[in-house]
């Protein structure tokens, strides 16, 4: 029997998990800690980065504690992207809080650039300027700050995303590197030959000597420092850091051109493989990206993607702000008490649309509320509302890698929901897996991917091989029906938007 285990960590935005994994793909349970986020004033999102290694080194002990204490294998690191981090490699703190993937302080800046780089970025790249960008915030920082301008002309100034972040401080500062998947989350990789985009990063006055090495998501990526995880843990490999969605993927077995997934957790997330080729339509639809879904071994494969940045922490923010609910379950079991929202309806873009049109301005919004309306009603309204906003992503992601989508394994914490993803069947069109243990799939797809060169596993399709049916969820409504209802949502859309237009207010 082989009792080899990888510790994999999944430091995402509002919470950081770790727990082990072994060759059979079983996972512990997870040692889990909160992240807290803050939004100061709008458009700005923020968190402790120093907060998010305390996190993250507290969970990894406790993982491995609660396994006997035995060294694990290897490390595997599933991070949220293009979250940026500037510290002092002296002290070894943060400078400045992070600047959350979800901030959209220079989407302005960033719009006054599109008209000469969109199409050459979006060629390159897979996407956009976009509206937020690590390189731009850092450089303003670089700029504004006193303490960042002095670290960096001491030479102790780095720079990274969260994946830099703690490899850096895992390794004790001996690596300082970055990988493909955070790379193009934050707009400066390019696809077809694995290498910066330098000019872009020039153009928004990012200086070179901060930039972290670019290795590969499967990569031998140094070692953990000697009895960090733990008394007598000794130098623990990690061999693999990447995206969360992509660990996700991975660990959903979507691996093959034309397999979809959905992930829900602070937003929604709908990403298809892509295969070894970029794809044609790469370019075509607001908010639909091209992405590396993973390299490994000198080879890449690529997925599209489309997400709702708000989703689950707008589900959050309404249960806490005004609707009186006390979690996501109760909204479950109270929507499963009515057949329809009454008329409600709820968008859940507290920061911003990206499809079907980019409009970072347009907030969220809960509508046609009448005297008649229940809790019940609102609750399957909220519910709704993100089944349309996984269903506008879907339509965005299969026009790009141009092939429909005919099956959707979803995971993360809203998968719990039975009547959620009977509405993303019905609205999707499409049938919902329900993956077995699906709130772990970016713990497996971390661990799947560094032990797939021959510790556990001799390639990915093996490793998923252990993942096992799920539950699935037909739709139960029509295409008419669909296309009514799809319409509809889309309307309220559009009216909003010409609001937006004739009141001034900038996308």
């Amino acid at each position: 029997m082989d009792d080899r285990v990888i510790l994999a960590v999944d430091e995402g935005t509002t919470g950081t998990r770790a727990a082990l994994v072994s060759p059979d793909g079983a996972v512990s349970e997870p040692a889990y800690r909160r992240l807290g986020v803050d939004s100061p004033r709008p458009g700005v999102v923020e968190q402790d980065a120093d907060e998010i290694w305390a996190s993250t080194l507290e969970v990894c002990r406790a993982a491995v504690a609660a396994g006997g204490g035995a060294a694990p294998a290897a490390v595997a690191v599933a991070v949220q992207r293009a979250t940026g981090v500037l510290w002092d490699a002296r002290t070894g703190r943060a400078l400045v809080p992070a600047m959350v993937w979800q901030d959209t302080r220079h989407a302005g800046e960033l719009a006054a650039l599109a008209g000469a780089w969109d199409a050459r970025l979006t060629a390159a790249t897979g996407r956009p300027t976009g509206v937020r960008s690590p390189y731009l915030w850092a450089a303003r920082h670089l700029e504004r700050t006193p303490e960042v301008r002095a670290a960096h002309r001491a030479g102790a100034l780095r720079f990274g995303t969260v994946d830099t972040w703690l490899l850096w401080n895992l390794t004790g500062g001996a690596v300082y590197a970055t990988t493909p998947t955070n790379v193009c989350s934050s707009g400066a990789y390019t696809l077809a030959d694995h290498s910066y985009l330098r000019e872009w990063i020039d153009t928004l006055g990012f200086p070179a000597d901060l930039l972290p090495e670019l290795r590969e998501d499967g990569d031998e990526l140094g070692t953990v420092l000697p009895g960090l995880l733990g008394d007598g843990t000794g130098e623990v490999p990690v061999l693999a850091v990447l995206g969360d969605q992509h660990a996700a993927m991975i660990g959903l077995g979507c691996l093959e051109a034309g397999r979809a997934m959905c992930v829900h957790g602070t937003g929604s997330f709908v990403d298809v493989a892509a295969g070894e080729e970029v794809p044609a339509g790469t370019g075509r639809v607001d908010g639909a990206l091209t992405l590396v879904g993973w390299r490994t071994r000198g080879r890449s494969v690529y997925t599209v993607e489309s997400f709702s940045a708000t989703s689950g922490s707008a589900l959050d923010w309404a249960c806490s702000t005004f609707a009186g609910f006390s979690s996501a379950r109760e909204v479950s079991e109270l929507a499963e008490t009515v057949p329809d929202t009454g008329g409600a309806a709820f968008r859940p873009t507290l920061a911003g649309l990206r499809t079907p049109v980019m409009a970072p301005g347009l907030g969220a919004a809960l509508t046609g509320l009448t005297i008649s309306t229940t809790p019940a009603h609102i609750a399957r309204a909220l519910l709704e509302g993100i089944a349309h906003s996984v269903a506008d992503s879907a339509a965005a992601v299969a026009e790009t890698a141009g092939a429909p989508i005919t099956a959707m394994r979803v995971g993360g914490g809203l998968s719990a929901s039975r009547p959620l993803l009977q509405m993303q069947a019905d609205l999707v069109g499409a049938p919902m897996e329900r993956a077995r243990d699906a709130g772990t799939a970016s713990l497996r797809g971390a661990a799947y991917l560094a032990g797939s060169r021959g510790l556990f596993w001799d390639s990915l399709t093996q490793a998923a091989a252990a993942r096992g049916e799920g539950e699935l969820f037909e739709p139960g409504i029509g295409a008419d029906e669909r296309a009514g209802r799809r319409a509809a949502w889309t309307r309220r859309i559009r009216a909003e938007l010409d609001l937006l237009d004739r009141h001034q207010i900038g996308r």
